[in-house]
């Protein structure tokens, strides 16, 4: 069938809406009717750096629509239910079934290569291959291909155009949280950039009452953002001659128990790590730099822990449904981060996101 979708036709190239080809669904996929894609920061640095022979491409990876064909061979899924769509995984191999499905031993062919297991592409345009499969569904289109595994069927009463940043931005902060570092009262947490990615940790920090929870970021804007999830903020560009070390230790009684950095950069992580306290623990969530500087003394000598983790080592089909039932009790308030768009306008989103003037553009058909 033909669809539309934001095409990317080189490394850093402005999206273009062009008209392609889609696939009909085979035995294990299902088409959705995309009605809103969130905009991640993952879409535009992946743009960015994949070599020139991997496009032109569709990216877009926090889709939400209806399904209009499910395959034979596809259960639980049917035609007319509304669905978020994240990652994908094999949900058969060791690392799944023993260490979480976001560390499929699949991940980069199932997620990032373009194309199908065995080398078809979803998408053509013109009759030639046009790179998708984006997290398994790339979403900014108007129809998209997914698979059964990464769907989650949710109720129709919730508005689509609020849902995609579920798919990943929301689960991956939260569920680094929830899932990962699991603070309590007498904890503390401090969150190292606080885009959509690090709200949703402080929101999910608030849902399980963390004594003290703080946000570090150099945008005035996010910063306010983060107080009204309960953050105490700190604006590194206003603390004169004191370091951010020293003002997270005063803030935290000598140093953070727990942390997350969504901003990739070295020097962040560096001062991350030494904020913390005894036996603290950071999580390394943003792609950033290739490498980073640690102090390998204050590390063993204090038990410290830097690890990584992949959405928030969260199953979508498990902590999407946590997360919505949180947010409808009110315990997880994240829909004031939506900025919608219409997709027209998703190279204007793009900027904007990149300028910390919204937080989660959301782009809508």
């Amino acid at each position: 069938m033909k669809t539309t979708a934001a095409v990317s036709e080189a490394p850093g190239a402005d999206f273009v809406l062009a008209e392609v080809e889609l696939d009909e669904p085979r035995a294990d996929e299902v088409r959705v009717r995309i009605v809103a894609t969130g905009l991640c920061h993952t879409d535009l640095s992946v743009r960015d750096t994949l070599p020139a022979e991997m496009f032109p491409r569709v990216f877009g990876h926090e889709g939400a629509g209806v399904v209009e064909a499910v395959g034979a061979d596809v259960t639980g899924i049917e035609v007319g239910d509304h669905v978020v769509a994240s990652f994908r995984a094999c949900r058969a191999c060791a690392n799944c079934t023993t260490l979480g499905v976001g560390y499929c031993t699949d991940t980069v062919a199932l997620n990032y290569m373009g194309f199908r297991m065995d080398g078809s592409t979803t998408y053509t345009r013109d009759g030639a291959p046009l790179y998708g499969s984006f997290f398994g569904q790339s979403s900014f289109a108007q129809h998209a291909i997914a698979h059964a595994d990464n769907l989650v069927v949710v109720d129709k009463s919730l508005d689509l155009t609020r849902l995609g940043p579920y798919g990943c931005a929301f689960q991956t902060g939260a569920g680094t949280v929830l899932n990962v570092l699991q603070p309590g009262a007498d904890d503390s947490l401090v969150v190292y950039g606080v885009g959509a990615v690090g709200v949703a940790a402080l929101a999910a920090a608030r849902s399980l009452g963390v004594g003290t929870v703080v946000a570090v970021d150099l945008q005035p804007a996010r910063l306010e953002v983060a107080a009204a999830h309960g953050a105490v903020c700190v604006n590194p560009g206003d603390l004169g001659e004191t370091s951010v070390v020293d003002r997270v230790k005063e803030l935290t009684g000598g140093g953070a128990s727990h942390a997350v950095d969504t901003t990739g950069v070295a020097a962040v992580i560096k001062d991350a790590v030494a904020a913390l306290r005894p036996r603290g623990e950071l999580v390394v969530l943003g792609l950033g730099a290739p490498t980073f500087e640690l102090d390998a003394v204050d590390i063993m000598m204090n038990g410290k822990v830097v690890r990584g983790s992949v959405e928030g080592d969260s199953d979508p089909q498990v902590t999407i449904p946590q997360l919505l039932d949180l947010a409808a009790s009110g315990a997880f308030d994240v829909d004031s981060l939506i900025t919608t768009y219409p997709f027209t306008e998703i190279n204007a989103a793009a900027a904007d996101v990149l300028a910390g003037k919204v937080v989660k553009p959301v782009l809508v058909w």
